[in-house]
């Protein structure tokens, strides 16, 4: 109301000044008190009438302003009926601006998807070689074929990991929901390093679960494989441990370097790399990033515990209390 009695300053004003001219002419005539003072308290009385109608259509009108103000540019398709020649020219800029941000997303989302396209084909022609490759390892001796098979691994996985950062954000992510067995999941994903766990003689403490959850088992796999590479990648000696925690709680702990306590709270930003990735030339900060955003979507939670010298413990929690829907 403030806000509109003082955009209205000007006419209250000016009816402020007739009333009063109004009385005044009456005084001069020397008119009896009664003769000035009801009709000018009749003007005073009409004229705050006008002014409260006024003022509920103009707060009436805000709110749908408001509301209107809430929704995302492109679905504001319709606002309120002009009244003045400056609400028209207001609503054409509005208007006009909310075609051009409409068509930006649209580009933007056109291009995100192109680039996606291109990056799947490329993913999939890549592997291509990668298998090939592992094939032509078979005649090698068993060091050697062990040693080169993990650095393949390496590379699907940065591979992987392109793909499922564009895909990320993408509108027609494909997740698939259903009950899988979580063993099965964990045993995909650990033979995968089962040639890294031997040539580097570290211990799996891994007994079989027997649980199963509901989740989009591709995008978890790529998860695991994720924290199960870092466990690894950050072990010189000891091993890692596999093991169910507090009820739907997935640990994987190793006894690697661990992570400083300084880092702990911004291991999951995208491009960090802390302490450990700068002495790591080949650490990105996307992993970890990764990992909790496509937890989140699946509906579950990750969290890190870790001392330095002793190890690491990323805990997942399996249950859904919410799917991320977008």
């Amino acid at each position: 109301m403030k806000l509109y009695l003082r955009g209205h300053r000007l006419s209250i004003g000016l009816f402020l000044l007739f009333a009063g001219i109004f009385a005044l002419s009456f005084a001069l005539y020397r008119l009896p008190l009664a003769a000035v003072l009801y009709p000018t308290l009749l003007c005073l009385f009409f004229g705050a009438i006008v002014l409260t109608v006024s003022g509920l259509h103009a707060r009436k009108k805000h709110r749908l302003l408001q509301r209107t103000g809430e929704l995302p540019a492109a679905m504001i398709t319709a606002l309120p009926p002009c009244e003045t020649r400056t609400e028209a020219d207001y609503q054409r800029i509005v208007t006009a601006l909310c075609a051009e941000c409409a068509a930006l997303e649209q580009k933007s989302a056109d291009n995100l998807a192109d680039m996606v396209d291109y990056y799947t084909v490329w993913v999939h022609q890549i592997k291509t070689p990668i298998a090939a490759m592992r094939l032509m390892l078979q005649s090698e001796s068993e060091a050697t074929r062990r040693r080169l098979t993990n650095e393949l691994l390496r590379i699907e996985q940065y591979v992987d990991m392109v793909l499922a950062y564009l895909r990320l954000d993408a509108e027609s992510t494909d997740y698939v929901f259903h009950s899988c067995t979580l063993d099965a999941v964990l045993c995909d994903a650990i033979r995968k390093f089962a040639g890294e766990f031997i040539d580097r003689k570290l211990q799996l403490d891994y007994t079989p679960i027997e649980k199963s959850v509901i989740t989009d088992e591709k995008w978890l796999s790529f998860v695991l494989e994720q924290l199960l590479s870092n466990a690894l990648k950050y072990t010189q000696k000891g091993g890692v441990r596999i093991y169910m925690g507090a009820p739907d709680t997935l640990c994987i702990a190793d006894s690697g370097i661990g992570i400083d306590s300084a880092d702990l709270p911004r291991v999951f930003e995208k491009g960090y790399t802390g302490c450990n990735g700068r002495k790591d030339k080949r650490a990105s900060g996307l992993g970890l990033y990764l990992c909790r955003r496509i937890l989140e979507k699946l509906g579950h939670t990750i969290a890190i515990t870790s001392t330095v010298g002793e190890g690491t413990t990323v805990r997942i929690g399996l249950q859904q209390d919410a799917l991320e829907v977008e």
